[in-house]
């Protein structure tokens, strides 16, 4: 990070950014942690289980979108304050009337979906403050809240076995209203709003192809980060036999990982390129998966493999959201949002198929093989492009590579 970059934006605003972000994918994603326990509980089947991991991916897919209108309408800071009052007061009702049935599981799942939509918030709040030349470094940054993830497969299956998984709902409350008093003190519109537009005016995006390619490359980099983030410690309990803890330990390598280098893949994009950067990561995760998918004989083996994919797909989510403001600045707002519940979708189609992948043939490997297969189609999307984006609106920018 250059004293370019400490002057050129809102460091406090970033600061708020990223710790809204990373607290709310901690809860966004708890579920999953804690699935080992609940599933015992509560009884549920491999897909109930891919079920419940899943729901809040989804749910969180599709408020991206609302939050991404949102942000132009209201601005990135009311709209993140009204979303975090709103995850809080939901974990609060959970924790105190309990949780008791599948169905109520997937209720708790939509709420938590509208902490993972704090992506659509927390993106804008931080690169309007920031030029092109520093999007991919600055998005890098405030999108390393990812590592809330990490939290939350560190710490909640230990939480749940010494107080029971639905006091680790009410445990989150505790660092979410911590956080939201912070993000109010901290985070400050930029000066340079863009005007809020017409739903009519929201649809014409859906006009440009570009759209539609950074909606398929960030559901295959974000759904295979979510998707592994969520599943991971049923994984790992159920294919070696891992307590809830350790399988917990296991996740939280694989998801600090990607955490890690997304900001490093956004720097990286901003030096060599996001088109080069995101090359590199659909072949390394498209390996990786299948590495993983014919069930590796040891649990470290697996891990390893894991991490490799994880290392891909999160430097991969830097490297397209280097590119995103580059070609829709103007719209950053409604792009993240639809770009973020591309991502989300990702992750729902990969946790809920492992689930009855392993249902219906009694292991995991179609899942695996089905999203390293989308993985080579990303990468041949992104190779049939690349030369009309560096040759079009790449070539218009100044201090930015593509």
């Amino acid at each position: 990070m250059n004293k370019g970059f400490l002057k050129a934006g809102h460091l406090p605003t970033l600061f708020a950014a990223f710790l809204y972000f990373d607290l709310s994918f901690m809860v966004w994603v708890v579920l999953g942690p804690l699935g080992v326990q609940i599933a015992r509980d509560l009884g549920l089947s491999p897909a109930e289980k891919g079920l419940m991991v899943a729901t809040p991916v989804l749910a969180g897919a599709i408020l991206r979108m609302i939050n991404g209108v949102l942000v132009d309408h209201l601005k990135p800071k009311l709209a993140g304050a009204i979303c975090q009052v709103l995850v809080i007061v939901g974990l609060s009702a959970a924790w105190y009337f309990g949780v008791h049935n599948f169905h109520q599981v997937l209720a708790l799942g939509i709420v938590l979906g509208v902490a993972g939509a704090s992506f659509a918030v927390a993106l804008p709040l931080a690169s309007r403050w920031y030029p092109p030349e520093h999007q991919g470094t600055a998005l890098g940054i405030a999108g390393a809240g990812n590592s809330g993830t990490v939290l939350a497969a560190l710490f909640a299956p230990g939480l749940a076995v010494a107080f029971g998984w639905n006091n680790v709902l009410g445990l989150a409350v505790i660092p979410l209203v911590l956080t939201f008093a912070i993000y109010l003190v901290m985070a400050k519109n930029a000066p340079d709003c863009p005007a809020p537009k017409t739903f009519l005016e929201y649809l014409t995006v859906f006009k440009i192809g570009d759209a539609w390619w950074f909606m398929f490359f960030y559901s295959v980099t974000f759904g295979g980060f979510v998707g592994l983030a969520s599943s991971l410690t049923i994984y790992f309990a159920d294919q070696y036999g891992l307590s809830p803890v350790v399988a917990g330990y296991f996740t939280a390598a694989c998801v600090f990982a990607g955490s890690l280098v997304r900001p490093m893949g956004g720097a990286l994009a901003d030096r060599i390129g996001g088109i080069r950067t995101l090359t590199v990561v659909y072949i390394v995760a498209a390996i990786a998966l299948c590495v993983v998918s014919v069930g590796l004989s040891q649990s470290w083996m697996a891990l390893s493999g894991f991490v490799v994919a994880m290392l891909a797909l999160g430097a991969g989510n830097g490297a397209i959201f280097q590119l995103v403001p580059q070609r829709f600045r103007r719209e950053i707002g409604v792009m993240t949002g639809l770009v973020g519940m591309t991502g989300g979708i990702g992750g729902f189609y990969l946790a809920s198929s492992l689930g009855f992948s392993k249902q219906l043939t009694g292991s995991y490997q179609t899942g695996f093989l089905i999203f390293a297969g989308l993985a080579i189609l990303a990468l041949v999307g992104l190779t049939s492009v690349k030369r009309r984006w560096r040759t079009t609106w790449g070539a218009a920018l100044q201090g930015a590579r593509i």
